[in-house]
């Protein structure tokens, strides 16, 4: 789907966008099914930013959505010549209401006739520059009329940076409004920041054009900094003036980028360098570079070298896993060589529970208590019942670095968060191994394009990712890779290569002996939150908390 590239200086408005009126045919069918044409009088032809026209165009792809009575009930895609599509059950005597949200993929899944409100995200505008545009029909809707006309309205502002960057890589200016969230039964436009408020500028220097979203003022230097998004520099933006909606704003914002360093968040040891926004506050983390193993013999933990790194262990007749002569069913108090399946809350430290080293095999959840309570998270009290509490050698190797997401956190990684290629997770096979990715929240989908994304009925063989592949183009851009590692009853393993499981840091409410967790096989995933045994050995994946 293609995002708006036009947009302009008003022409009819003194300073401001333009406005763009739409002529609809409407008729109606046996099933109350509505199909609408919108007919473009200037035209379905996108082209450049033109700042002296003022004009909004559009082409082919480019998508409205049709509200009525405070619910979605279609949407409307242009063909080249106009807007047309289905909208199911218009409201008798109230005007329809279109929403142009600049081809940016809403959050949620919009189902007619139910859904009351979505939410998008503008960050990336290195191609096309994403519009948001609102109007309601002038004319109510009546059966079996055939003419509406409407002026959508820009509901964001057009303003130009001048920037100087020693970079060849898309430029990032931070702390501003990303993120726009419409209530479709009022018809209001609630703006807020993610992901750092970061806007993806086109790449070199020179005169670049972006869409902003109404805020107030700032002051030069207040928006945190401005750097490239490969990393490699760093640097300011200038004082930006309040954003008002249909503003324009042709007086450059200063961007400079040539001081050589680290981007604002610079990522720790042993971290993948993707960021991954946690909760509707915008916190984010990095993900570790891989599973969580450790080693009795010398009370060493580690992070996998390889994402796609699993322990394993026979299961039937068969060995499964790929670190060399491990086994997770060889687990004991002096084992020399790994192990990666770990009972809820087992770091090792006494925090109170009677299993808390990772070797414990007990199938007694009471003795999985965190701090020998169970209503107690991994992250409650000192926080020394969850794993990440340990010095990670490979991690920065320093105690508390590191922590277990919440059943919250894993839930809004996985179903939530925005990201800018609308891709938030996907199956697949890793190096032939089986297992789940993550993508960063800044995922282009010009990297690589995943198929059946955000589908958890889909089969691994979706995907087939050689690890060439993998380390070339998927983890230097930020994504993770969790595999299907399966499950430890007592020292037998069950489902390695099938199954992945991945435990929380949250305790099951209703049920003592659960903890909540994360599991996926073949055909499945589960409906969050999931949950099962304490006792049960499930694979660890750590976070870091962005600061």
């Amino acid at each position: 789907m293609k995002r708006i590239g036009i947009i302009a200086m008003a022409m009819a408005l003194v300073i401001g966008l333009s406005h763009c009126k739409k002529e609809q045919n409407v008729q109606t069918n046996e099933n109350e099914t509505v199909a609408i044409t919108l007919d473009i009088r200037s035209g379905g032809t996108r082209m450049d930013v033109n700042t002296s026209t003022g004009e909004v165009t559009y082409e082919e792809g480019d998508v409205i959505y049709v509200v009525s009575s405070g619910k979605y009930i279609g949407m409307l895609t242009h063909n080249g010549t106009n807007f047309s599509g289905p909208i199911t059950n218009p409201t008798v005597g109230e005007p329809l209401h279109f929403y142009f949200l600049g081809n940016v993929t809403p959050a949620e899944t919009l189902t007619a006739g139910t859904t009351e409100s979505c939410s998008v995200v503008i960050s990336d505008q290195t191609e096309h520059l994403p519009v948001i545009e609102y109007a309601p029909s002038d004319e109510n809707y009546t059966a079996g009329a055939t003419a509406f006309t409407a002026f959508l309205l820009n509901k964001c502002a057009l303003v130009k940076f001048n920037v100087t960057t020693s970079s060849e890589a898309a430029t990032c200016v931070m702390g501003f409004n990303n993120k726009v969230t419409v209530d479709f039964t009022d018809a209001s436009f609630a703006y807020s920041q993610t992901n750092g408020g970061n806007i993806t500028l086109p790449s070199g220097s020179g005169e670049k054009w972006a869409i902003l979203l109404p805020q107030e003022a700032m002051e030069a230097g207040e928006a945190g900094s401005a750097y490239s998004q490969d990393g490699t520099y760093m640097g300011t933006c200038g004082a930006v003036p309040a954003i008002a909606e249909n503003g324009y704003i042709s007086t450059g914002i200063e961007v400079n980028i040539s001081t050589q360093g680290e981007t604002p968040n610079d990522n720790p040891e042993g971290s993948i360098n993707g960021l991954f926004t946690i909760n509707a506050n915008g916190n984010q983390v990095y993900f570790s570079q891989g599973n969580l193993q450790y080693r009795a013999s010398t009370n060493t933990w580690r992070f996998a070298e390889h994402q796609w790194n699993y322990v394993g262990g026979k299961f039937d007749i068969n060995e499964y896993g790929n670190v060399g002569g491990s086994s997770n069913d060889s687990i004991s108090s002096t084992y020399s060589r790994w192990i990666d399946l770990f009972g809820w809350g087992t770091s090792g430290y006494n925090h109170g529970a009677v299993c808390y080293q990772p070797w414990s095999i007990s199938t007694d959840y009471l003795q999985y208590y965190a701090y020998g309570f169970f209503n107690f998270n991994l992250n409650d009290e000192s926080g020394k019942a969850d794993w990440g509490y340990n010095p990670i050698s490979n991690g920065g190797n320093q105690e508390n670095m590191w922590r277990t997401l919440s059943k919250d956190e894993w839930a809004y990684v996985f179903n939530t968060r925005n990201t800018l290629s609308g891709v938030r997770y996907a199956k697949a096979i890793v190096n032939g191994v089986k297992g789940m990715i993550l993508l960063p929240d800044d995922w282009n989908s010009s990297i690589y394009s995943l198929s059946n994304a955000n589908y958890g009925g889909a089969y691994f063989a979706g995907n087939n990712i050689t690890g060439t592949e993998w380390l070339t183009v998927f983890e230097p851009n930020g994504a993770v890779f969790l595999p299907a590692g399966g499950y430890r009853k007592e020292s037998s393993i069950y489902s390695p290569s099938t199954w992945g499981y991945y435990w929380s840091s949250s305790y099951q409410i209703n049920f003592n002996f659960f903890a909540y967790s994360i599991c996926f096989n073949e055909t499945y995933m589960n409906e969050f939150p999931s949950y099962d045994n304490r006792y049960k050995g499930f694979s660890v994946r750590l976070v870091h908390d962005v600061q």
